[in-house]
């Protein structure tokens, strides 16, 4: 692993992935668009190529000379108007990577997929990744985009890439610098969070998943997934720690999931009237009231993967907002 791309460099977990690559001892290069925030990478010493993954041409041009690629570019949305772009990205764009990656040879093809494209148990018990994909009832565009892009790496791994696929869960830490799991954080400090509803989580670590990468570019299995997760919560254990740290208010109630779901879709229905994203959809609450929780134990056992305790890691979130002046 010496000459790298990083797709989705200049985003959350992009950012934080090359600048741990840099720190490995590789030349690091990112794909990103010419808009992109370069916020979060910074002035970091990477190699930048101007494209996007649903330009073959552009993609051709980033994987040159690359021995590895970590496909980290991804849209996350639960609007269904936004879904036809994130369709074409999610899906269209790690088919396009796939097929070039063969082209050139790659020796290595690290993919970022979600537990969000891992079934559900129904019993309610701990989700592992031979858990099939079951949530096809509840139309999420999101999880269907990673489900299906999944597909397009399997493909690939049958036509002779080498390609692992990596599931983590809802991420936090350093370089979020729009919000994604750090709404959360962002939430609980200005008090718009006082209730909790029924159900739990799965939170993790930015720098357990970074690890895991670099772990699954070393020794992970050809057409396996590994679930990168953290700690199991509640909805009300996650907001209580968080509020303990950041300073918000502790859970005063538990909001009835009718009411959730009337929320979701009374925001939504405005926000399609004004043209303007949601900040709560129908399809992000479809699975209020679950427990969403995961086992990372092959990643444990086959790439000696380690979990920051939730607290730990929304301290390091919070402390790295406030010093870089992203909750004022």
């Amino acid at each position: 692993m010496r000459n790298v791309l990083v797709t989705g460099g200049t985003g959350f977990l992009g950012s934080n992935l090359a600048h741990a690559l840099l720190q490995e001892g590789c030349h690091v290069r990112i794909l990103r668009r010419r808009t992109s925030d370069l916020r979060a990478i910074g002035n970091a010493s990477v190699e930048h190529i101007i494209g996007d993954v649903r330009d073959r041409d552009s993609l051709r041009r980033a994987v040159k000379g690359c021995d590895t690629v970590f496909h980290t570019a991804a849209i996350v949305s639960y609007w269904r108007r936004e879904r036809e772009t994130m369709y074409e990205v999610n899906i269209e764009g790690t088919r396009n990577l796939v097929d070039v990656s063969l082209e050139a040879g790659v020796q290595r093809f690290i993919h970022t997929s979600s537990i969000a494209a891992i079934g559900f148990p129904e019993d309610g018990g701990l989700a592992t990744e031979s858990n099939a994909f079951n949530w096809e009832r509840y139309d999420v565009g999101y999880r269907i985009s990673k489900f299906r892009a999944e597909h397009e790496i399997q493909r690939g791994v049958k036509l002779g890439l080498p390609a692992v696929m990596l599931n983590p869960s809802i991420i936090i830490g350093p370089r979020d610098i729009h919000f994604h799991g750090g709404q959360i954080i962002r939430d609980v400090r200005k008090k718009r969070i006082f209730y909790f509803v029924e159900g739990g989580i799965n939170v993790v670590f930015v720098g357990d998943v970074v690890a895991g990468h670099l772990a699954a570019a070393k020794r992970g299995g050809i057409g396996e997934r590994y679930i990168l997760a953290g700690e199991n919560l509640t909805h009300k254990e996650v907001f209580t720690i968080t509020a303990e740290i950041v300073g918000g208010i502790r859970p005063l109630f538990k909001l009835p999931l009718p009411l959730v779901r009337l929320i979701a879709a009374s925001a939504e229905k405005i926000g399609n009237l004004l043209d303007k994203r949601p900040w709560v959809t129908r399809e992000l609450v479809a699975g209020a009231g679950m427990t969403n929780y995961f086992s990372s134990e092959k990643a444990k056992q086959e790439l000696g993967y380690t979990i920051t305790p939730f607290r730990e890691a929304v301290r390091v979130t919070y402390e790295w907002y406030r010093a870089n002046g992203y909750l004022k």
